[in-house]
């Protein structure tokens, strides 16, 4: 009987296990949203929370645990400097699972886990003038440094010229 145990083994030995989440937390902290299947996608969450919550201590200590778990200093970097500091008033529950159907090769059923911190950063839709204004501003400043070009060749004439 399974009472009480917790985490997935998803028939992989630990090694392996342990090695997948640490480098699937990786990609979740760089990007802040990753594809996976439905069983990872849960078990990744646990591993989230519990990484972050050591984002959240901001020790020496706790960044030192965190890199032993990493191994990226960027990462870790990134989780003690811009994420933690956006879920210090969040008690847990760092991340959202969206279902996105079915793996087609095996019929797996996907997920994307996603740092509820994560928002796509969406462009103003600029106006028709807008867009003429600024293609205009480049072709002027193309013709300008042709222009300036042209006139140095033409100083350059005249200096062999003269010699």
């Amino acid at each position: 009987m399974r009472h009480r145990v917790a985490g997935r083994k998803l028939s992989r030995p630990t090694q392996h296990r342990k090695l997948m989440f640490r480098n699937m937390m990786v990609s979740l902290l760089q990007y802040e949203r990753i594809k996976t299947t439905l069983s990872k996608g849960k078990e990744l969450r646990s591993w989230m929370d519990k990484i972050i919550t050591l984002g959240k201590k901001n020790t020496l200590h706790a960044r030192r645990q965190a890199f032993a778990l990493l191994r990226d200093e960027g990462m870790v970097k990134k989780l003690f400097d811009v994420i933690a500091p956006q879920l210090k008033d969040r008690e847990g529950g760092y991340t959202k699972i969206y279902k996105m159907g079915w793996r087609q090769g095996d019929g797996a059923p996907l997920v994307l886990v996603e740092l509820v911190t994560f928002s796509i950063e969406k462009e103003k839709k600029k106006s028709t003038v807008e867009k003429a204004k600024q293609v205009l501003e480049k072709v002027k400043l193309k013709k300008k440094v042709k222009g300036e070009e042209k006139e140095k060749e033409k100083k350059e004439k005249k200096v062999k010229g003269k010699k």
